[in-house]
């Protein structure tokens, strides 16, 4: 078994209550060495808190808001946008999913013909003014922390429409495990973007690889592209293109 298999296996055992790290090794054939190597990778992942003997959960980190979240990686996210419109032609239906780095890459298609189906209410005022552009919006709840919409009218609407690519963002990005985020109507909203699109792309700076600090998770598909930041030495990028993704690094300038 793989490791990254195994620490996800380890996860689904912690929420079901088992912590010590004997038992764990008994449960899973190996080491109790190799389970605590384990736990400290998924403790250094903010996905767990250790304890004595074992590990427990890790309480969900807070949700920064939309506004926070442009303050932060700011160069880097711009040049991950940048990277990741190569190859997108004219005339192509892209879906664009809530978030700060797909909100910089919604400023770059000005003079685009393109139409765009999202629910990423931060993108309206720049889509709007730009006459190639045909906007979809999906309606829905409204998540203030993101600026984004989901539930069941989302999805109903997102149901009737392909697209050549998703263009998506999370809180974190896994190997093995997926995109993670704070709500279910994410990651269920999400998933979905994920059957409708031809291509999924996932946009993650470094800060993103590895991180599982939230609770609900969207399973990524055998085959999709990460564009991201950090070198293809990091071993997070290594996993995930170990895991289906096809990588492409950006440099920001200065880099």
């Amino acid at each position: 078994m793989r490791s990254r298999q195994r620490r996800a296996l380890l996860l689904a055992a912690l929420e079901s209550g088992e912590a010590d790290v004997a038992g764990l090794a008994l449960r899973f054939g190996v080491s109790p060495s190799t389970v605590r190597r384990d736990l400290q990778r998924l403790s250094e992942e903010n996905a767990v808190r250790r304890t004595y003997g074992g590990a427990i959960l890790a309480a969900p980190a807070a949700e920064t808001t939309l506004t926070e979240r442009q303050t932060e990686q700011g160069s880097q996210k711009r040049a991950i946008a940048a990277a990741a419109l190569t190859g997108v032609e004219d005339g192509e239906t892209l879906i664009l999913d809530a978030g700060s780095t797909v909100l910089a890459l919604g400023q770059l298609l000005k003079g685009r013909r393109l139409r765009v189906v999202t629910n990423n209410l931060a993108l309206l005022p720049v889509l709007a003014a730009e006459p190639g552009i045909e906007v979809i919006v999906l309606g829905g709840a409204l998540r203030g922390t993101s600026m984004g919409t989901v539930g069941p009218l989302a999805m109903e609407a997102l149901r009737r429409i392909t697209a050549d690519r998703v263009f998506m963002s999370a809180d974190g990005v896994v190997a093995g495990r997926g995109l993670c985020e704070a709500s279910l109507d994410q990651v269920a909203l999400k998933s979905l973007m994920m059957q409708q699109a031809r291509e999924v792309v996932v946009l993650a700076d470094s800060t993103k690889l590895g991180r599982s600090e939230q609770s609900a998770w969207a399973p990524l598909p055998a085959v999709w592209h990460l564009v991201t930041d950090a070198p293809l030495t990091d071993s997070r990028v290594a996993e995930l293109a170990a895991a289906g993704a096809a990588v492409t690094v950006a440099t920001a300038p200065g880099d």
